[in-house]
């Protein structure tokens, strides 16, 4: 309990000297900011591979994990911005969705790399570069995950024609589209913890962090939509028009912080591991 506490200790006053407030604010606007561009990219995607629907099914599985307070008027704003007609992938439209998507990921990068502790030595174009390569993979990811959902209710149907006795399992395979959604989610937190900051991290010394993350997310979630079912209406007299805006920015405020949190927890370990290592080996020296 010592060291536990010890630890969480460590953690809150790191995320306060590394300005995890602020850098907290500069995710959340990035994201916010990226969100268009990244789901326009992946609608002219869809569009080139001959499917532009799945675009609004991309959409509907990103937004699945979401508070619906939070999650449905932005959807139907996403919505208004993918119905206009749009140039392909190669156009300067599209090269600056990709190229402005990449910022929620540097956003990303830099949160996780104060958190660490680390010093960012890569060229800033290499960086860039890495973050569009993400960019684009995300979009492929989301595109193919996406095919997989909109193609199981078809081979559900084909399964209980010839195996009948599955049918009790029906309601099972309807939650496997959010189970499917959080285990996306719990692989790109493995994936920005482990490759995107500087230097490596092994698994182990990651795993604490993405499980307090993952958790604190979702009963976050839980309690922010709670607070919006009772006091959603205050946002509407304060922003007016803006409300389902701000409500995005103060949801995205809010698991910014609890992901920047999750990265200092696994910094605060790492400290705490190396400090005990280090009495153990200055403990083994001094002994007779």
């Amino acid at each position: 309990m010592r060291f536990m506490f010890h630890v969480l200790y460590d953690a809150a006053m790191n995320f306060v000297q590394d300005d995890g407030w602020a850098i907290s604010s500069h995710i959340a606007l990035s994201i916010l900011t990226s969100m268009f561009p990244f789901l326009i990219f992946v609608t002219a995607l869809a569009g080139f591979l001959g499917s532009a629907d799945l675009s609004q099914e991309a959409v509907q599985i990103l937004f699945q994990t979401w508070p619906e307070q939070v999650a449905k008027p932005l959807a139907s704003e996403v919505h208004n911005v993918l119905t206009q007609t749009r140039g392909g992938l190669v156009t300067l439209g599209g090269v600056l969705s990709i190229y402005f998507s990449s910022s929620g990921v540097e956003a990303l990068r830099i949160a996780l790399n104060r958190a660490y502790g680390v010093a960012e030595t890569r060229p800033w174009y290499v960086l860039r570069l890495e973050s569009i390569g993400y960019v684009m993979i995300g979009a492929v990811a989301l595109l193919t995950l996406t095919l997989s959902v909109v193609f199981a209710p078809l081979i559900w149907t084909i399964a209980l024609h010839f195996a009948p006795h599955l049918e009790p399992l029906d309601r099972l395979v309807t939650f496997s589209r959010f189970g499917i959604a959080t285990l996306v989610l719990l692989l790109a937190l493995v994936i920005v913890h482990k490759f995107l900051p500087a230097g490596r991290r092994t698994l182990w010394q990651i795993f604490p962090g993405i499980v307090f993350t993952f958790a604190l997310w979702v009963a976050g979630g839980a309690i922010f939509g709670s607070y919006l079912a009772e006091f959603a209406r205050n946002y509407v007299t304060t922003y007016a028009g803006l409300a389902s805006v701000m409500i995005a920015l103060v949801f995205l405020y809010m698991i910014s912080s609890i992901f920047i949190a999750g990265g200092e927890l696994n910094a605060a370990l790492l400290r705490a591991r190396a400090a005990a290592e280090k009495e153990k080996k200055s403990g083994a020296v001094s002994a007779p």
